[in-house]
């Protein structure tokens, strides 16, 4: 059979399934609490794994693992292995049990009312609101540009092309369905993710230009000591922990994230959760940064044409894959991005219409019609996304911006208010404002250009906790009524 058909029937088979899933459950999210939480009763299996394909997509598999292999070789796996360990399991330990009490004692369904439930300022849930929807599309738009590399390179198709297919796809399956139909999805399409990095491991070790464990480790090992990799110092030592704690923590102020935490439904399913997110963010992550830690044994020195976004994609496209393993790798990228894609929409889209629709405009909207609302803002967000993924910023830039700018306005807030009643509505202004502008900022005086995105992120992560401490602390009793 033709190796495009081949591909194609694949592709077809995976479009087919997310269709149907989006049909079945279409008639099961038509009010708001549907719709955002699914009625607050998910198990350990379908959280966990909606969390890791929410976290892990094309950007991660294309842009990071490619841009970091070529930069740090093999140390550009301790990225993976740090995802696991502190943006899975850490980030379930520390968050997912006292997020959901809180969440259901409260009956929140977003980030921005817990902020206003929390620090009781409308103006914060307002400010909230607007972050994360401006600055979710770019994080969006990434994804975008992930799968485009790869479809242009394996299927020759226009990079327009692909991302209308995408685009399509993830509305459709919001549209229709909404958050029990993408938990639902990605339940499955975390099983095709493990599966299709296994594959992929396996297969990409056994290629010709890397000849085996071993022989690949060895080689990348001597490549590495020649090119002054081993030790890594100075500026890429700082750029590789940088990138780190900002694809590991990041997450823990990401909006669409933390909200996987408030439909689970009970403390023994966050037990459960948590092993099994952290096992997939080891295989997934771990072994996404572990193949793009070889770009350098298929393309020696010199960077192909395209640049870092390209990498992956050509390594997969010279590895001699065979053509069905092709099409499930392509259905594994596609999967991961559709799922991401989906999270960040539905986080994007539910918070205009509930935190800024209903309570300023249609203040008398039932909740079917916040619904309806929801579905049509869904198809804006796709379409801008859309838009700014024809922006010529790389990958690794792009998503960087987004997670620096919502983690560092809103991670150290989101924590503390959890943790310590110390903090009050003055220090978590002062913690969401600074940590904003130290992402926001840089990035903005670069026109977007700047490639330490990374670092930029993890400092506002940082000041934003210090703020939070410090303002909260000498503003005392006043600052809950600032």
């Amino acid at each position: 059979m033709d190796k495009q058909l081949t591909i194609w029937i694949v592709i077809g088979v995976y479009a087919i399934f997310m269709l149907t899933v989006g049909i079945l459950y279409s008639r099961k999210g038509t009010d708001m609490a549907s719709f955002t939480v699914g009625g607050r009763s998910a198990g350990a299996w379908i959280s966990a794994l909606s969390y890791g394909t929410a976290y892990f997509s094309a950007v991660m598999f294309i842009g990071y693992s490619g841009g970091s292999g070529w930069s740090y070789g093999l140390w550009s796996v301790l990225v993976g292995i740090g995802n696991a360990l502190f943006g899975s399991l850490l980030a379930w330990l520390v968050l997912a049990d006292r997020t959901r009490e809180y969440t259901r004692k409260h009956d929140i369904k977003s980030m921005p009312q817990l902020f206003e439930k929390r620090f009781g300022s409308s103006k914060m849930r307002l400010f909230a609101c607007v972050v994360i929807f401006v600055f979710l599309i770019p994080y969006s738009a990434s994804v975008y540009k992930g799968l485009t590399s790869v479809c242009s390179v394996i299927l020759g198709i226009d990079e327009q092309v692909c991302m209308i297919i995408i685009a399509i796809a993830s509305a459709l399956l919001l549209v229709l369905g909404g958050y029990i139909a993408t938990l639902k999805a990605d339940f499955v399409q975390g099983f095709v993710m493990m599966i299709g990095v296994t594959a992929l491991i396996v297969l990409v070790v056994l290629s010709p230009q890397v000849g085996g464990l071993g022989t690949g480790l060895s080689n990348m090992t001597e490549y590495m000591r020649s090119h002054e990799m081993l030790p890594l110092t100075g500026k890429p030592a700082v750029a590789l922990i940088s990138t780190l704690l900002m694809t590991s923590f990041g997450t823990w102020g990401l909006p669409q994230m933390v909200h996987k935490y408030y439909g689970i439904k009970d403390r023994q399913e966050v037990k459960r959760g948590t092993i099994i997110s952290t096992v997939f963010a080891l295989l997934v992550a771990g072994g996404g940064y572990f193949i793009g830690s070889l770009s350098h044994l298929f393309f020696g020195e010199t960077m192909p044409e395209g640049g870092k976004d390209f990498l992956v994609p050509l390594m997969l496209d010279q590895a001699g894959l065979p053509d069905l393993l092709v099409g499930v790798i392509l259905v594994l990228l596609i999967s991961a991005s559709v799922s991401t894609l989906s999270s960040i929409t539905l986080t994007a889209c539910s918070t205009v219409s509930m935190d800024l629709v209903k309570p300023t405009i249609a203040k008398k909207m039932n909740d079917k019609d916040l619904a309806a609302l929801t579905r049509i803002l869904c198809l804006v967000f796709v379409v801008m996304s859309y838009f700014i993924a024809n922006y010529p910023t790389p990958i690794l830039e792009m998503m960087s911006y987004s997670w620096g700018i919502i983690s560092g306005s809103f991670l150290a807030p989101y924590l503390l208010s959890l943790y310590w009643r110390g903090i009050n509505r003055a220090g978590a202004w002062a913690g969401m404002l600074g940590g904003f502008l130290t992402a926001f900022l840089p990035a903005a005086i670069s026109g977007f250009t700047t490639p330490d995105g990374p670092l930029y992120a993890c400092l506002a992560m940082a000041v934003s906790f210090v703020l939070c401490f410090g303002v909260s602390k000498a503003a005392g009793r006043k600052g809950a009524e600032a």
